[in-house]
């Protein structure tokens, strides 16, 4: 009963983390198309930063602290699945991606990043590829070697 606890509040904070990544390079589109309008980039920096740190932040460490805590249950388990190393792959990804998000925040709200409005909206795509990996390495779970 424990385990089905804390898969379901893993998967929760896997939901809250990926709406907070899939909004915020939404938010920067908007900023970066109106560089122009200080009121604007002011209230986008200040829902930047909200976003960032208030959500996508904690939802990361609520889900890493449930996965790490399923992970205890069956360390043995999960190492000797091929699907379970391809997950942490994706999960290096989704981190990476997540801290990039965080270093375009703080080059956006000092007035220094070069992005386009249009690379933003590609960049915006990116977490599908980690979303894509751990939902069917985790649903799936398809066999690796021999």
């Amino acid at each position: 009963m424990l385990y089905s606890w804390l898969k379901a509040f893993h998967i929760i904070g896997f939901v809250a983390w990926f709406a907070g990544l899939f909004y915020i390079f939404r938010l920067y589109v908007y900023h970066v198309e109106n560089r122009d309008k200080p009121e604007i980039v002011q209230l986008l920096t200040v829902m930047e930063r909200r976003l960032y740190r208030g959500i996508c932040w904690p939802a990361m460490i609520f889900t890493a602290a449930f996965g790490i805590a399923l992970f205890v249950q069956m360390p043995g388990f999960y190492m000797a699945q091929g699907w379970f190393h391809a997950k942490l792959l994706g999960l290096v990804l989704l981190i990476g991606y997540h801290l990039y998000c965080g270093k375009v925040r703080k080059d956006l709200a000092a007035g220094r990043c070069d992005l386009t409005s249009r690379q933003c909206r590609l960049l915006n795509e990116v977490p599908l590829v980690p979303l894509f990996l751990i939902v069917i390495m985790v649903v799936v779970k398809p066999h690796f070697g021999g």
